[in-house]
């Protein structure tokens, strides 16, 4: 029996959304591709910062047939972490740490490259025809992708929209030899809205569709390693992991509906953690609170570092006595993040006594900068 074009893209999406994904559309894989040209004027800027791995895969990401030239069709898949709670409620506790909503439950990447393997077997079973899975962490630019397959278009704030989620969605495609009709692409609906631009407490968008990472708070606080530069650390706030602003204020937010995933609800130890606890953490201590969660990866030194940062701008002198603590911790990161903290936290009598108690003593370049730097300021 001769299976329809149709019927089979049909059974695609019925299997889809039996292993709980929550959007299922097709895309050519080997048609023409602008965005390159788009990601090669972002690299060229510097705006990707100490990303180095985008530029060294740019030639991979020119376009998907770049990795694989049998693509012929994309299978472009979403699954919705739409959160239950105030995304952005807890930036008003200054003395508790805010996570992005992605990362309060499990890992999305492995649940959902288990997803994915799991169609892409189902699917070569059924229809034959070679074909290859990507989430993330590959040098697909799967945001353009999605967007020419339906599920949404790229907002101003650079993330995927979609009618049905918001900006809640994560991502993942199968390539695959076989040919898909496909999907008429997404129509950019902002209008002339202009809420997650405003939002972004960094002014990480020069323009509308564009993203400087260097002053992105997701990338500051994941992907940078070292110190935060100064001038963003007040406006950092309570922000420990990642950045919901400009994803949250979305107005397409009111269509999204909570996860269906259980995986993908929010631990309720990591949706408004105290910064008192966080600051506590050693390693071991650090990898059982983030088991199977996206923060392990950054490691307890640079998590850390986040915190502190939070500590300073807490507003809560109490907390000077876990920055204090911390001015011994064995990495340089923790321990600048510590000052800064202190010079926040201290009156300028007390921070300069200390000053003149431990500066002399760091030997470390960066944190003896950090106490040359400091400029202590009346507690909050």
């Amino acid at each position: 029996m001769t299976i329809s074009i149709s019927e089979r893209e049909e059974a695609i999406r019925a299997e889809a959304r039996l292993l709980g994904f929550d959007a299922c559309r097709f895309a050519r894989a080997d048609a023409p591709w602008p965005a390159s040209e788009r990601l090669a004027e972002y690299i060229a800027a510097g705006r990707h910062g100490e990303m180095d791995w985008m530029e060294t895969t740019a030639e991979r990401r020119a376009h998907p047939t770049a990795m694989w030239p049998g693509a012929r069709s994309a299978v472009v898949l979403g699954m919705n972490y739409g959160p239950e709670h105030d995304a952005l409620a807890v930036l008003g506790e200054p003395d508790r740490g805010a996570i992005s909503v992605y990362a309060q439950g499990d890992d999305y990447h492995e649940l959902i490259k288990k997803r994915l393997k799991a169609l892409a077997r189902w699917m070569q079973a059924r229809y034959g025809g070679e074909l290859k899975v990507f989430v993330d962490t590959a040098p697909l630019m799967e945001k353009p992708l999605a967007e020419r397959a339906g599920l949404g278009w790229q907002g101003r704030h650079t993330n995927l929209v979609s009618r049905e989620f918001g900006s809640w969605l994560f991502l993942g495609s199968i390539l695959t030899e076989l040919e898909l009709t496909p999907d008429p692409a997404g129509e950019e609906t902002c209008g002339s809205c202009r809420a997650c631009l405003d939002a972004c407490p960094t002014g990480a968008f020069p323009a509308p569709f564009q993203l400087d990472a260097r002053r992105c708070i997701s990338y500051l606080t994941i992907e940078l390693k070292g110190p935060i530069p100064r001038e963003f650390r007040p406006l950092l706030g309570n922000r420990i992991y990642g950045c919901d602003d400009c994803l949250a204020v979305c107005p397409w937010n009111k269509f999204a509906s909570r996860a269906r995933e259980q995986a993908l609800h929010a631990r309720e130890a990591l949706k408004a953690p105290a910064l008192v606890e966080l600051a506590r953490l050693d390693d071991a201590a650090f990898r059982a609170l983030f088991a199977k969660n996206p923060v392990k990866r950054i490691g307890r030194d640079s998590f850390v570092r986040n915190v502190l940062y939070a500590v300073g701008n807490s507003g809560r002198p109490a907390l000077a006595a876990e920055a204090r603590r911390l001015l011994d911790d064995p990495a340089p990161v923790v321990r600048g993040a510590a000052v800064w903290a202190l010079s926040r936290l201290l009156s300028p009598a007390e921070f300069e006594a200390l000053r003149a108690a431990r500066a002399p003593a760091e030997a470390d370049l960066a944190v003896a900068q950090e106490w040359r730097l400091a400029q202590p300021v009346p507690a909050l």
